[in-house]
């Protein structure tokens, strides 16, 4: 990976989640900044971000909504949504989202897919 540290966003209402996976980005090198809900993380600014990991289900905009938001301001951000349920992950699916876990997920698997979406953002460039 490139010297520089990737600032991972990391927005759920779940403090626990926001937690462990600021810890798990945090041990592979990267910058996470966590937020309780879309709006918090839309009023602190896109600017400086690199990936966004958003759950589905909250309370406000929910993470169908803040990935579309996203999608049109910056279309090169990396978006993976996180969901405890079977239904919301199976929705995303048939839109055709790619980029969804399935809480609880495994967090190598989370890992390889940020450094991958990254790296192709990048042409390549991080490793």
């Amino acid at each position: 990976m490139n010297t520089r540290s990737y600032v991972v966003a990391i927005v759920d209402d779940d403090p626990r989640l926001l937690e462990s996976v600021g810890n798990l980005l945090e041990s592979a090198g990267y910058k996470p900044v966590s937020f309780a809900s879309a709006d918090t993380f839309l009023k602190a600014g896109l600017a400086g971000v690199d990936v966004l990991i958003t759950d589905i289900g909250m309370p406000g905009l929910d993470g169908f909504q803040l990935r579309n938001l996203v999608s049109r301001e910056r279309p090169d951000m990396p978006v993976f949504l996180i969901t405890g349920r079977h239904e919301l992950a199976e929705q995303g699916r048939a839109q055709g989202i790619s980029g969804i876990f399935r809480k609880p997920f495994d967090g190598k698997a989370l890992l390889a897919a940020v450094g991958r979406a990254l790296d192709a953002r990048n042409g390549g460039a991080m490793r």
